[in-house]
Formats: C-alpha cells, structure tokens, sequence
C-alpha cells in the first residue's frame, strides 16, 4: 500500500462549544483534508508546537517526552496513521536508536502531537484517504479570506480560552439513513465545521461496514 505525506492545515473549533476539535490534515499533493477528532488537552499540546514562539512555564507531557528522547538519543523518524477501524484513527511512531528502528502504537492525536516537536513527516495509507478524506468547497466569495479565516483555525491562546468555557454536547447520528448522513456531510463541509463532518463521516463508515 502506498503512503502519503500529509501536513498539518490547523484545528477547527466546534461550533457547538463542545470540547471537542478537529485536527485538519492536508495531502501534500493533493486537495483533500483528513479531519480527525480530538480532545482539549491534545489540541493544546498540538497548537502550542505549531505556535513555535509559545514556551510553556513547565514541560508538557509530549514536552517531556521529547526532552526524555533527546536525553537518550531516541529520534522519531516519522508518524504513520495506519487503520481506521469505527471511525478510529490508529498510529504508529517509528524511532530509533543506534540504528535500530522500532514501531510504537500511538493515539493518532499524541502522534502527530510528538511529530511536530521531532519535525518528523507524517502519512497515512492511500486507502485510509480514500476512506475518510472530504474535499473542501471554498466559495469564491471568500476568496479574500486568508487560510485560517476559511478554516476557522485557533491559535494556542485562543483554545486554551476555548476549552475554559466549552460544554459537553454530542449530536447523535445513528438515527440517521445514508442519505440524510450524505446530505448532512456535504453541508457541514460546506460550512467548513469539520468537527462535525469527521463524526458524520464515521457514522457513515460505521452503516456501510
């Protein structure tokens, strides 16, 4: 199976205040995004490496791992996410150490977190794009905006302040047919809550396994 390299877009909010957010995956050639659901802590971790200039008062947890790699001369080569099974995104972080290469099982979300502060390149499988990846429709309008304003990115100061005021609230889909799912998918692409779209696309995955 061949793999393709993927970059990070940013992280979507949830409109729905939720506490919940989506990481944005883009293919390095080509147009579709992978948008994979997280937790609060893990979007924290996640934008403060991709903020580069914030330095937190004390490490965090994929902070210290990093600093315990580098203590031991432990390199993370790359991240590959894997499998999806259930609307499950499963990863694999490929180190190694006097030039013996290992494969550790990871959360997708602690593996690409790890990524970025190893500057590691992350990929997934052809058919795991194919699968779960969703093409954005941009509306011309729009065509002013930067990336972050159509994405509805965050920074880390501003999921910090996010996750302080979120409230639990799931939208359940099971009771949805297909086609009512289909139709759901398109608009929350459309209205770029990717959040959403990621959790309307496993539930679609789920009915048609």
């Amino acid at each position: 199976m061949s793999l393709v390299k993927l970059t990070i877009k940013g992280i979507s909010y949830s409109q729905t205040q939720n506490g919940a957010y989506a990481l944005i995956l883009n293919e390095v050639d080509g147009e579709r995004k992978l948008p994979i659901v997280i937790g609060a802590f893990e979007a924290q971790s996640i934008a403060i490496a991709l903020e580069k200039e914030i330095k937190p008062p004390r490490p965090l947890t994929h902070d210290l791992f990093k600093n315990f790699a580098d203590r031991f001369d432990i390199i993370v080569k790359q991240v590959i996410i894997h499998k999806l099974v259930d609307g499950v995104f499963f990863s694999s972080i490929i180190c190694e150490r006097d030039k013996i290469e290992e494969i550790i099982d990871a959360r997708t979300s602690d593996a690409i977190a790890l990524a970025l502060r190893f500057n590691a390149p992350i990929f997934t499988y052809k058919n795991i794009l194919d699968k779960a990846g969703i093409f954005l429709q941009i509306n011309p309008s729009e065509g002013e905006k930067t990336e972050t304003e159509k994405e509805g990115s965050l920074s880390a100061p501003e999921i910090f302040g996010e996750i302080e005021d979120s409230t639990p609230h799931v939208e359940d889909y099971t009771a949805n047919s297909l086609e009512e799912l289909h139709s759901k998918l398109e608009e929350a692409v459309q209205n770029e809550d990717y959040e959403k779209a990621a959790k309307i696309r496993d539930e679609i995955s789920k009915k048609e396994s």
